[in-house]
């Protein structure tokens, strides 16, 4: 029996391989046949997981939310000591220092990514900023967020501050960072749907132990995870999902 890993489609590009490897290494450790299934946009994740395509998710935490909720997935591991900070940036040249200079109208370039929006509203807040006073510009990756930033085609961009930590030197330098979060609680999360429970002890102790044995640091680098993965009890994922609720109020 094969199973279907998905990964969410907010990795940088130069984490493809990163992945890839993880999945070679999970398959040979847990001993089960493992699938990655990598969409590209948000829409092919949610159609992934409504054909039944998704075993194991590597989510992000908006969508772990539903998914915990509402499909009824399985909480079981999470990045260890990583967690999903975002970045407001503006590009270098457009004279912003602040985001109290961002006034109504402005125009901020985002991707389909919903827990970075519902953060960087948060961060807004002091700019009187609210979702009806922005225009947003959809754009399919953070590189594209970024060229538009530069280019001044928006006043500002939404970035998973992973995301654009992993932009080129020269991409970085012709941004300016106007604010970027620190809640520390909040992380992708790795889910199991409840039809392959009784794979869920070898797989969860295949992502655990990553970082244990020879090679694992080369791996753990391609993956951005340098820490490798910890185990989430199911208290611990409902204290996230309460977070995500408060920054929805």
């Amino acid at each position: 029996m094969t199973l279907q890993f998905l990964i969410a489609p907010d990795f940088s590009p130069d984490r493809f391989a990163g992945w890839h490897m993880l999945n070679t290494v999970l398959q040979r450790r847990s001993g089960i046949h493992l699938h990655l299934v990598t969409p590209v946009s948000a829409q092919e994740q949610a159609d992934a997981l409504a054909a039944g395509q998704a075993d194991i998710v590597y989510a992000n935490p908006f969508d772990a939310t539903d998914m915990i909720r509402s499909m009824g997935y399985i909480p079981f591991a999470r990045p260890a000591q990583r967690y999903d900070e975002m970045v407001i940036a503006t590009g270098a040249e457009s004279g912003l220092k602040s985001l109290e200079e961002l006034k109504p109208g402005c125009r901020i370039a985002l991707t389909d990514n919903r827990d970075v929006k519902l953060i960087g509203l948060r961060l807004l807040e002091p700019a009187d900023l609210a979702e009806s006073l922005i225009e947003w510009v959809q754009v399919d990756s953070y590189q594209a967020a970024a060229r538009k930033a530069i280019k001044g085609e928006v006043d500002a961009a939404f970035f998973l501050a992973d995301a654009f930590a992993s932009l080129t030197r020269i991409s970085r330098a012709q941004l300016h960072v106007l604010v970027e979060s620190a809640i520390s609680d909040i992380s992708h999360v790795l889910l199991a749907h409840p039809r392959v429970i009784s794979d869920l002890p070898a797989i969860k102790n295949a992502f655990v132990e990553i970082g244990k044995m020879p090679g694992d640091n080369d791996l753990l680098e391609a993956l951005g995870l340098p820490k490798g993965f910890e185990s989430l009890s199911q208290e611990q994922a409902e204290f996230m999902i309460d977070l995500m609720d408060t920054l929805l109020d």
